[in-house]
């Protein structure tokens, strides 16, 4: 018994050292009502009903507010990630966190991305806030910002919504060499087995 409990711990260490993070929801989980959902078209899947991921963060609940430490105003420190639900035939994950409301809620323009990572290993169940060494493998790409990394919400005006969304693919992906986040949708195209949602808001103070 104490033997497995070492093994245990000292997986868990390893995780943690590779930017990995055990799954650690925050309150109840699960996806916000439908009519938050961000209108835009997803990569296709090769028909079949869309396998669901499981994604949360301990820092905010489901359509809560995303804490100042992880935003322009704070220490702009990456949100912890946890997720579950990975299909056994996943060979990579890819990340995408992007804000539909720019620049203002009442009269969007634009979509702005704040996070691109793809060849996630399927076996890495989440992200630790401000993570600094990726799980091995994974690859960058670029925000609105042209470089790579996390860009914290700063936004002008209003409260905005931040969606991370999570994509489970049946391939690894080739060097894109720092991609946007339409150029990583193009080559995810038709590799999506499945998808996780999760929205946070933020609005100045």
């Amino acid at each position: 018994m104490k033997r497995t409990v070492k093994l245990s711990i000292a997986f868990a260490a390893m995780a943690v050292a590779l930017g990995c993070a055990s799954p650690a929801p925050a309150g109840s989980g699960g996806s916000v009502e439908a009519a938050t959902k961000q209108p835009e078209a997803r990569p296709p899947t090769g028909g079949g009903e869309m396998q669901k991921i499981e994604l949360t963060s301990s820092a905010f609940e489901p359509g809560g507010e995303i804490p100042a430490a992880h935003t322009c105003q704070g220490d702009d420190l990456s949100v912890p990630l946890a997720w579950s639900g990975v299909p056994a035939g996943a060979k990579s994950l890819a990340l995408i966190v992007d804000d539909p409301d720019a620049p203002d809620p009442q009269a969007p323009k634009m979509t702005w991305v704040h996070w691109v990572l793809y060849d996630i290993p399927p076996d890495c169940a989440g992200l630790t806030a401000g993570v600094k060494d990726l799980p091995a493998g994974t690859r960058e790409g670029l925000n609105d910002w042209k470089r790579t990394g996390w860009g914290g919400p700063c936004p002008p005006i209003g409260r905005h919504r931040y969606f991370h969304k999570l994509y489970a693919l049946d391939t690894v992906l080739p060097d894109l060499d720092r991609p946007t986040k339409d150029r990583l949708l193009a080559a995810m195209e038709g590799h999506v087995l499945a998808q996780g949602e999760l929205i946070g808001t933020y609005r100045k103070r």
